[in-house]
């Protein structure tokens, strides 16, 4: 049965759960099996996190993460088979958790959550979908341009369920054969898409250009600044970012801080400079009071973000202060979380 309390299949409920009229549907530790969750539903009770016995050691976040990820591999190997999108099903158990996941006052713990384990095609959607979502809402989007742009970043990389998995899940880097065969998911998503009722042209574009870069260097048409959708630009940011900072069979994840610098130094080629600009500064915002590893061994933490230049800010370490800004021989190594 397709809803919400679907993300829940395997869980263990904290407490006893009564329906509308105060009746007891399952008791406190009940493991959810699939019957369980039928029986539930039908008494028109929609599970939320507070009624899931929380992991050892797992965050709101992860959980919310972990159920979404494994709710989009399912729907990945339905939408293999039946070549269709299944589009009201994704809005009602996988955009919510983006929106929530959106909304966590704790930075450090979202991104801990959006990083892969060994799930990375299927989380990088949801993550993509975070990311694009808080950059939509730090440029001041109306709510009918967010639930949009929510959308089709979480639907970017939709036509990789046309890609054979030796290839997607592949230990090694690709051959230039395999390659070519994998960039065609830009084209394959933009086709499923555009004859999915509900889905606009605006968002179809974005599965078809979030490979594409300012100075005409991405795929599939090597399109230039102006070229390229505004909403298909902020995915291709959130796409690098969380691509960077996540293990893939074939590589493993660069630090925060490091992905940041990468990214910065391609500011002015490969992506929008205004967007990069903000997602740089929000991205260092979260790091205020954050401890870290300078190149000359020190520690020290960040109290001030340099809005001319937020990947250099001033870092006090004991008494002291010292502006990166200034200081050009040092370098942040690392962040603390």
């Amino acid at each position: 049965m397709d809803n919400g309390n679907q993300l829940f299949l395997g869980k263990q409920l904290a407490q006893d759960l009564y329906n509308h009229h105060g009746v007891l549907v399952a008791p406190a530790h009940t493991i959810l099996d699939q019957e369980q969750l039928d029986l539930i539903y039908r008494h028109a009770i929609e599970l939320e996190e507070r009624d899931i016995k929380r992991d050892k050691g797992k965050s709101q976040a992860q959980g919310k993460m972990d159920g979404s990820t494994l709710y989009m591999a399912e729907l990945f190997e339905q939408i293999r088979y039946a070549k269709q999108i299944p589009l009201l099903q994704i809005r009602e158990n996988i955009i919510p958790s983006i929106n929530e996941l959106s909304e966590l006052p704790d930075f450090y713990e979202l991104l801990g959550a959006l990083q892969s384990k060994d799930d990375y095609s299927y989380r990088h959607n949801i993550g993509v979908g975070v990311l694009s979502t808080l950059i939509g809402k730090w440029m001041g989007m109306n709510e009918r341009d967010l639930m949009q742009l929510t959308m089709a970043a979480t639907l970017h990389d939709i036509g990789k369920t046309k890609i054979p998995n030796e290839i997607l899940n592949k230990p090694a880097s690709l051959n230039t054969e395999e390659f070519d065969l994998m960039k065609k998911h830009t084209i394959f998503g933009y086709e499923l898409l555009k004859d999915t009722v509900g889905i606009n042209h605006v968002q179809a574009l974005v599965a078809l250009q979030h490979h594409e870069r300012q100075d005409g260097s991405g795929y599939p048409l090597g399109l230039r600044s102006e070229q390229i959708a505004p909403f298909s630009k902020i995915v291709a940011v959130a796409d690098v970012f969380h691509a960077m900072t996540s293990d893939r069979p074939y590589r493993k994840a660069l630090p925060f801080y490091e992905t940041l610098i990468q990214m910065n130094n391609n500011i002015f080629g490969e992506f929008d400079p205004q967007i990069s600009k903000l997602f740089m500064d929000k991205m260092m915002q979260s790091m205020l009071g954050h401890q870290v590893l300078l190149t000359n061994d020190e520690i020290g933490s960040i109290v001030l973000i340099n809005p001319q230049n937020a990947l250099r800010p001033l870092v006090k370490i004991n008494d002291n202060f010292i502006d990166l800004s200034r200081d050009t021989s040092l370098h942040i190594l690392k962040v603390a979380p």
